[in-house]
């Protein structure tokens, strides 16, 4: 669609309003008693000011100046015997804005004071035809030069939203994919294990066959919910129901499984977020690589620091990271703590996280200072 201006808000019909200011020029010939000639010229300029007026809209910087040159030139040209042609600086002054910074634009004010109150002086003109443009010339340059620095400052917050908004739509995608890798692998390493087992139960003891594949059908749906639960960004059952899944799954491997844990732990969401997940990986990672026959889960603090330890006693070793071990150091490290992995006998991987980065720092850290390890029945310490 053909359109005169740009499509911006602020602008809506004010242009076309503006053109007031050019209807002297365009009618004082038609008034008085002038030549075809001077009518005809007259008419001409009218339009090739259009033409100049709606391009200026839509230029900026050098390309601009050109279209401001030729506006300031119509001025001259027409100014000595139609005293409205002095409105063609007034709109050249109004597009200074757009030529750059205020400074800059400033400077081409400035410069068409100059250039007009140089032709008003060198040919005489009477005070009422040079006064009215020299006035509105300097205050419409000042007050759109304001405007265009305000749009300019508009311009900026908006990319830097749009930007914001592109980097928020990325931390989403990976933090889906992180979350669907984690759930999906804890998960159908669990369908695996059960379902060979119940295969092995076929023959020898059917009834637990039949519950094995009982599991597997309730794992199922559980996975399907959280699935859906990491789309939406939530989460249900906390950390101690991650302890019961992820033990849960080692026996079913054949490991050994032991916790420590406080009981009734209360965390800030996203935190408790954090360290389910890191366990989730970290099981499903013993079951899939270590080749364990124990695993031990530990939650412990020191005055200024808690600490989630998960070992095994398997092979060990210091295989590149992976998806899973690099998004679990991503959150953690994102929630201001710190993930460490030792594999010299077999695995350990600790994360830990200082309680000013969880409560915040200053008086509330004071008052928080041991509330990772709080126990929700009585208020006091575990």
């Amino acid at each position: 669609m053909f359109r005169l201006v740009p499509d911006r808000k602020e602008l809506g019909f004010t242009p076309y309003l503006w053109l007031v200011y050019v209807v002297p020029f365009a009618l004082g010939p038609f008034l008085t008693a002038t030549s075809p000639t001077e009518r005809g010229a007259t008419v001409l300029a009218a339009a090739f000011f259009l033409v100049l007026y709606f391009r200026a809209f839509w230029e900026k910087g050098a390309r601009l100046l050109v279209l401001l040159g030729a506006l300031v030139a119509l001025g001259l040209a027409f100014e000595p015997w139609n005293p409205g042609a002095g409105a063609f600086f007034i709109y050249a002054a109004s597009f200074a804005g757009g030529t750059g910074r205020p400074r800059a634009a400033t400077a081409v004010v400035v410069f068409i004071l100059l250039v007009a109150g140089a032709q008003a002086w060198a040919l005489h003109f009477p005070m009422t035809q040079w006064i009215w443009p020299m006035v509105f010339t300097a205050l419409i340059g000042a007050v759109n030069i304001h405007f265009s620095e305000v749009h300019r400052g508009n311009e900026r917050l908006r990319r830097a939203h749009d930007e914001i908004e592109h980097l928020a739509k990325v931390a989403e995608r990976e933090r889906i994919a992180r979350d669907l890798h984690d759930l999906l692998g804890h998960t159908l390493s669990v369908i695996v294990l059960k379902s060979e087992l119940a295969a092995k139960l076929w023959e020898k003891d059917p009834a637990r066959a039949r519950d094995e594949i009982r599991d597997v059908e309730r794992i199922s749906r559980e996975a399907l919910a959280e699935v859906r639960s990491a789309v939406t960004g939530y989460r249900s059952g906390g950390l101690q129901g991650e302890v019961a899944r992820a033990g849960e799954m080692l026996r079913s491997a054949g490991v050994e499984f032991t916790s420590t844990f406080p009981e009734r732990l209360t965390f800030p969401p996203a935190l408790e977020t954090v360290l389910a997940l890191a366990l989730r990986e970290a099981a499903t990672n013993v079951v899939r690589h270590a080749q364990a026959r124990t695993c031990a889960v530990r939650l412990d603090r020191s005055a200024a620091a808690f600490r989630l330890t998960i070992e095994d006693d398997g092979q060990g070793g210091a295989a590149p990271e992976g998806s899973g071990l690099r998004g679990m150091r991503e959150r953690v490290e994102a929630s201001g703590g710190v993930f460490h992995r030792e594999g010299t006998t077999g695995t350990r991987l600790t994360l830990s996280f200082p309680l000013t980065a969880v409560s915040g720092g200053g008086a509330e850290a004071d008052a928080v200072s041991r509330f990772p390890l709080i126990d929700a029945r009585s208020g006091e310490p575990a």
